[in-house]
């Protein structure tokens, strides 16, 4: 088993952090997975860095990364130099590259509507990232049926407002919960 979903079993609730001066309260919570949604090429490393320091497991959302480029390129110095425990994408030849060099990889999906819900399912089963998240996170009979679907683990975010809609998320098959509100970090 791998280190995200180990951390995962032990608290499914994921700190995604979108403003870099909120990860010493993202280290201090009880979330044992940080997403890093918003970072730039003079704090990447220090901030993943730290995290890593602290014992808790790091991905970086790299579509929202400034500074580096959105080339194959930008993915390799990520690997090789800030050495995340893993990626976050939403761009599907990002994700296929990143896999093939062996980065840990969740690729995210916005689901609207039944069209981007059927190209999700065949965009996972041609890919097979290591895991996906999906978003917004507050579709509980959406959830069930993409686990009965698909065999990659699923994390949904987005729209999250309490404890209980954490639970019913969880409840409705997904391994983890992302959210940016700090308050739920410890939930």
């Amino acid at each position: 088993m791998n280190k995200i979903r180990e951390s995962l079993e032990l608290n499914p609730i994921i700190a995604a952090v979108e403003d870099p001066s909120d990860i010493d309260d993202a280290i201090c919570s009880g979330a044992s997975v940080i997403f890093l949604i918003h970072a730039d090429i003079f704090n990447l490393k220090d901030i993943v860095d730290k995290v890593k320091a602290s014992g808790k497991t790091v991905l970086i959302h790299i579509d929202f990364l400034e500074g580096l480029g959105k080339d194959n390129k930008a993915i390799d110095y990520i690997a090789q130099v800030i050495k995340p425990d893993g990626i976050i994408s939403t761009r599907t030849n990002q994700i296929k590259y990143a896999m093939e060099i062996g980065l840990f990889c969740i690729q995210r999906f916005f689901l609207i509507d039944s069209i981007s819900y059927e190209t999700m399912i065949k965009t996972v089963k041609n890919m097979k990232p290591d895991m996906i998240e999906i978003m917004p996170a507050l579709m509980t009979g959406i959830i069930r049926k993409l686990t009965s679907q698909i065999s990659v683990p699923v994390i949904a975010g987005g729209l999250i407002e309490s404890k209980s809609d954490i639970i019913d998320i969880l409840n409705a098959g997904a391994i983890g919960v992302s959210t940016g509100k700090k308050a739920l970090w410890s939930a």
